[in-house]
Parts: C-alpha cells; structure tokens; sequence
C-alpha cells in the first residue's frame, strides 16, 4: 500500500492514483475493450485490453517497426506521430474486428499527445 504522504511527492505516484480513480469508472469486456495509453517522455504505446478474460488483444507502440521511419511535417512531431500511432493501432482492431472500444487516458491529462493518440484512433474507424 502506498502512502499518501508519499503520493504527493512523486508525479509518477500522482499519476498512478490518478489511473486507479479512472480504472473504477472503466471496464473493458470482450464486446467492448478497453483502450488504455501509456505516455512517456518520447514516446506513447496504445493497447486495446479485454479486462473479463485479463489479456491484452493488441499492443503497439511509436517504437515498432511500423511507425520507426514516421517523418513528420509539422513542427510538433511527438503529436503527429502520436496521431499516426492511433490510426495504425485503430485499423489493426478493425482488422480483427473490434469496433468500439472505452478510452482509458492512463491518468493524464486529454490534451495534447493523449488527445492525438485518441483522435487517431477515432479516425482510424473505432468508435468510444
């Protein structure tokens, strides 16, 4: 167990109680799964998650072999590449045939690249 003076000196701890108070709204099942962001300072992986059977059904990431050679024209690239990994994430679920999924922003802020991962996901054809 954690410590509450403990979780207000650590921002990975904020986030972390911040997530646990999303995760009691959010459940994924097999009808609908949930999609859960994972940001960090360069990066942003997206896994699309059955909570009743506890198993991740897709995983990716703006490392994977896809999304390494990703050049951006804009000035912000983390974003755009951010967006480029939700719509790549989208269409691999549709591959499989999920179409609508409950959007788990980990804790953070719906703002910037949370926000681009998720509008790419939209655009990519899922539907939350």
């Amino acid at each position: 167990m954690i410590k509450q003076s403990q979780l207000r000196k650590s921002r990975g701890l904020q986030r972390k109680r911040r997530h646990h108070r999303v995760r009691n709204k959010v459940q994924g099942s097999a009808e609908r799964p949930r999609l859960v962001v994972f940001r960090s300072l360069k990066n942003i992986e997206g896994q699309i998650v059955d909570d009743d059977a506890g198993r991740t059904l897709i995983g990716l990431s703006t490392l994977t072999g896809e999304l390494k050679g990703f050049t951006a024209e804009g000035q912000n690239r983390r974003v755009e590449q951010a967006f480029a990994a939700g719509k790549l994430l989208a269409e691999k679920a549709k591959s499989q045939g999920i179409d609508t999924v409950v959007f788990d922003r980990g804790g953070y802020k719906y703002h910037g690249r949370v926000k681009a991962f998720a509008d790419g996901a939209r655009e990519g054809g899922l539907e939350f």
